[in-house]
């Protein structure tokens, strides 16, 4: 294969790994698939051939880290809702809103170039967590001024469960990166 061709193969490589880091904000397994899409690239254009590229070392690699970014969101979130005393239902709840509400914020932020969308997601995204969060605790039976804590608790858990998930997620790009291009 043509140096040149390795070449875009590798950017077309850097823009899906960005496209999927952009996923983990709307709560989907963006760190799972820049796993497979490396996975592919090793397969397809082995190491031997280029004296650089992705190997399956670096595959288990990056499959460990997808795996602790998935920890640190699980336990973010588990942490917040446990801590105020939320119930199941009032977390598969603010798991909902939290898709729902990253959507509508990704929307809401469009207007404004890159940064909009991106702080939309994660503000929209937290945000429905509480309302999903204090939407089951009401549905369970407990009163509103007793569910703002577990709403409370959800939208800082959402937040600190995608700040950690993704920021694991940039690192699996430079990873991914450096190891294609050096």
């Amino acid at each position: 294969m043509p140096g040149w061709l390795y070449f875009l193969w590798v950017a077309l490589l850097f823009l899906a790994l960005c496209g999927a880091w952009l996923a983990t904000f709307f709560t989907l397994p963006g760190n799972w698939v820049m796993v497979a899409l490396c996975a592919a690239f090793a397969y397809w254009i082995p190491e031997a051939e280029h004296a650089r590229g992705i190997g399956w070392p670096v595959v288990i690699g990056l499959a460990v880290l997808a795996l602790t970014g998935e920890l640190l969101e699980l336990a973010a979130s588990a942490l917040g809702a446990t801590k105020a005393g939320g119930s199941k239902r009032a977390a598969a709840l603010a798991l909902v809103g939290s898709m729902i509400g990253s959507l509508v914020g990704a929307v809401l932020g469009f207007p404004v170039p890159v940064m909009g969308p991106l702080i939309g997601v994660l503000l929209f995204g937290g945000l429905g967590a509480a309302a999903g969060a204090v939407l089951g605790e009401k549905w369970k039976g407990r009163e509103f001024d007793d569910s703002i804590p577990v709403g409370t608790a959800a939208f800082w858990g959402r937040i600190l469960g995608t700040v950690a998930k993704s920021s694991v997620g940039l690192g699996m790009i430079v990873v991914a990166m450096v190891s294609a291009l050096f």
